[in-house]
């Protein structure tokens, strides 16, 4: 095993600035802060949103950094709330190779940090890229076995937000080994959480963004941390990690930007469900003249038809294949709350049949009791297929096959879903999903105020200007 990888990339990350970044990366970086950001304003109207900031205005009264539909606070107890609110409505992004939800995290802690230190744009997108380029490389160095307990987003994320906080501290290269040394010490986050729809998932990147501030605050202090915290003999890699490779932490660094990998996510479930559901959607609109009963055509911003879908009196038969990994997330057959919901592939698949669209109007109660959902959920078979178990993680494939009432069979099959750079959304569309979770919740003025400041980042001399009183 080579020695030094976590000191290699402790010295790329303390070396690195922003005129090594390309343009490509720079519009990566915005794109994941305008996505992060929607999240993170929605989101914190949430209750587990409100009983975060309850617990840090618990910690003592600060003015670093901004906490969304709150009081201002430490930048590490900021970071701990946004972190929290951008990871409830499942609509943070998600990086395929990795299994990581890099926003929540690494961004929550950038922008605590850069508050608190005055960074200007630039300082602030090089810290975004990084904290990704540290999340999204361990991660795959330790996926896809780490995935079976862990929660990446918990775990190799905070080595992300420590490396995010720690560029805009400036912190040399040993330093910076220090700050990933503290960072690694702290990872954690099981998928435990799973088994009861737990809000402790939404603890993970908050405080994966809490400890890397942490970790990154002592190492400026000189504060040690283990220098080998990544490949040493009881170090991540070996604990949290059956099959784990480390070059996928070097390999390719300061060439190959993890960022431009990056997945955006346009329904509010797991990630998993995603493939399904494009390809749901794609055989509604097939099986329409064969299947009037599903409705008109599907779009985004086609509204649920309440009590319509129990017109349907021969429900089809669904069969949905997918990857092992994945299925063992998102394999409930019948979920009963709304937040069981959005991690059952067979619910998701079943409300786009029945709507047309999935958004956070599909995961209501209401929605959840339509008997109709029902019907379809116990006509629903989800199976591991080999084939597709074979392209994770590098594809999250999933198959499709509709039978209808008629006999007529419609299968449909993807590899990617809708979002990743292997089928990519526009930052037109991204304004647009972020204006629905903004405006309806803090007007156009506050959406259009936010927007504009992502798109001149780079020109901005104080960051801590930026977000300030957004959202009270």
């Amino acid at each position: 095993m080579t020695r030094d990888i976590s000191r290699r990339l402790a010295q790329f990350l303390a070396a690195a600035s922003y005129s090594d970044l390309p343009s490509l990366v720079i519009d990566h970086a915005k794109r994941a802060v305008l996505d992060w950001l929607g999240s993170a304003l929605a989101g914190s109207l949430e209750p587990p949103a409100r009983m975060a900031r309850q617990c840090v205005s618990s910690l003592g009264a600060s003015d670093e950094a901004t906490v969304f539909s709150g009081a201002r606070a430490s930048a590490s107890g900021a970071a701990l709330a946004n972190g929290v609110a951008s990871h409830i409505l499942e609509f943070d992004d998600i990086h395929k190779t990795s299994t990581v939800h890099a926003a929540a995290p690494v961004i929550s802690a950038a922008i605590a940090v850069a508050e608190r230190e005055h960074a200007d744009g630039r300082v602030f997108l090089l810290a975004v890229a990084l904290g990704y380029e540290a999340a999204l490389r361990i991660g795959e160095a330790v996926n896809p076995s780490h995935y079976r307990y862990w929660h990446p987003t918990g775990t190799a994320a905070t080595f992300g937000a420590a490396a995010a906080a720690g560029s805009l501290m400036r912190l040399s290269a040993a330093q910076m080994l220090d700050a990933l040394g503290s960072a690694g010490t702290q990872a954690a986050g099981l998928w435990e959480f799973n088994a009861d729809g737990a809000m402790s998932k939404h603890l993970h990147p908050g405080k994966a963004a809490f400890n890397g501030i942490l970790a990154a605050d002592l190492a400026r202090l000189g504060f040690t941390g283990a220098t080998r915290i990544l490949e040493g003999e009881r170090g991540f890699f070996r604990a949290m990690s059956d099959s784990f490779d480390e070059s996928r932490v070097t390999g390719g660094l300061g060439e190959h930007w993890k960022i431009a990998e990056n997945c955006y996510k346009l329904y509010p479930c797991c990630g998993h469900t995603h493939t399904a559901i494009d390809v749901a959607l794609d055989l509604r609109s097939q099986s329409q003249p064969l299947n009037p009963s599903w409705g008109g055509p599907p779009g985004p911003r086609r509204a649920p038809r309440p009590g319509a879908s129990s017109h349907v009196e021969a429900p089809p038969h669904i069969l949905i294949e997918t990857y092992a990994p994945g299925y063992e997330i998102v394999k409930n057959l019948a979920p009963s709350t709304p937040y069981q919901a959005k991690f059952s592939i067979a619910y998701c698949v079943a409300v786009a049949l029945l709507d047309g669209r999935v958004s956070l109007d599909q995961f209501s109660p209401d929605r959840l009791r339509d008997p109709a959902i029902s019907a379809l959920l116990e006509r629903t078979q989800v199976l591991v297929a080999p084939d597709l178990t074979a392209k994770y993680p590098a594809a999250w494939p999933t198959r499709v096959t509709l039978t209808l009432a008629s006999g007529v069979k419609l299968t449909g099959s993807a590899d990617f879903p809708r979002g990743n750079p292997e089928n990519p959304v526009s930052i037109a569309q991204l304004e647009e999903q972020f204006r629905s979770l903004v405006v309806p919740r803090f007007g156009a003025a506050t959406a259009q105020r936010a927007i504009e400041a992502v798109q001149s980042l780079e020109t901005r001399e104080d960051v801590s200007t930026l977000f300030r009183d957004l959202a009270r």
